[in-house]
């Protein structure tokens, strides 16, 4: 069965989550919100939702939606918390899973989602903020992370702006992010010794003098080529010694993401830009209204 790789992300990312496990979707992640729903019909039943938008525990998901995907959350919710308590206080508490998708990210895993450009007064482009990112990310210790459209506006040698903490010296506690999937494979985080790398111009390993945890490519989507993702990467990462083509999804996962999980195909606006991503908008609003 053909698929495309918005499914394929979704796959990956939902076989990431284990039964009983608290995660945590924010806000406008439809990629996410399948994922933990497709977990739920396959091998997690057992899940505890944390949601930005609902902002309360649930033990009952609310289906994938756009325009009354708030109400879906609230009238599900076990009890509501209040964003701000959900990221000081919950979460600390609970260390639940939660996938973030950076604007950009470095080759350890620091990402950010402020702004392009060198000036914070006058960004190049002003990206939607960092919500609870600058907190919760120096403390859960099961980060993930995912983009959508690979390309080397995505993945720079160094960031404009530092929201979320990835493999960090500085870090104190935590754990950096430990999984990543893009439109093209998955990553994940190792030490440069247990893997192969290639060599810059200079001829010098990069960051051969830390120990700090750099991106590995574990797995490549099918018909991907692993020289494109190197092009689309505006830095060299590591390459697991075992790296293989990612294993496709079943006809099963494709008929509930698909029949019962998101047959408005919302999952797809994050992979849509400009008047492709608006016209999609429209008739999902359009389904959703009904006749």
């Amino acid at each position: 069965m053909n698929f495309t790789p918005d499914e394929m992300m979704v796959v990956c990312m939902a076989h990431q989550i284990e039964d009983g496990e608290v995660v945590v979707q924010g806000l406008a992640t439809p990629l996410v919100g399948a994922a933990y729903l497709l977990a739920r019909h396959t091998h997690a039943p057992n899940l505890y939702f944390l949601s930005a938008i609902g902002q309360g525990i649930c033990r009952q998901p609310a289906p994938l939606g756009l325009t009354r995907v708030e109400s879906l959350w609230l009238d599900r919710a076990m009890t509501n918390v209040g964003f701000v308590r959900g990221v000081a206080d919950v979460m600390p508490s609970l260390f639940p899973k939660e996938y973030f998708r950076p604007a950009q990210v470095d080759p350890h895993g620091n990402f950010n989602n402020i702004a392009f450009g060198n000036e914070y007064h006058h960004p190049r482009l002003r990206l939607p903020g960092t919500g609870g990112i600058p907190d919760v990310t120096t403390y859960l210790n099961d980060i993930c992370l995912y983009v959508p459209r690979h390309s080397r506006v995505t993945f720079v040698p160094k960031l404009d702006f530092h929201s979320g903490l990835g493999h960090n010296p500085a870090r104190t506690r935590g754990e950096g992010p430990n999984f990543l999937v893009t439109n093209l494979g998955v990553f994940d985080f190792a030490h440069d010794d247990s893997s192969t790398i290639k060599k810059d111009s200079s001829n010098s390993y990069h960051d051969s003098h830390t120990q700090v945890k750099r991106m590995r490519l574990i797995s490549y989507f099918p018909g991907v080529e692993i020289s494109r993702i190197q092009a689309k990467t505006g830095f060299d990462f590591l390459i697991s010694s075992d790296v293989h083509q990612t294993v496709p999804p079943t006809t099963e996962e494709l008929r509930l993401l698909r029949e019962e999980i998101d047959p408005l195909g919302i999952r797809r606006l994050e992979s849509l830009s400009g008047t492709k991503r608006r016209e999609l908008l429209h008739e999902i609003i359009a389904l959703e209204a009904g006749p």
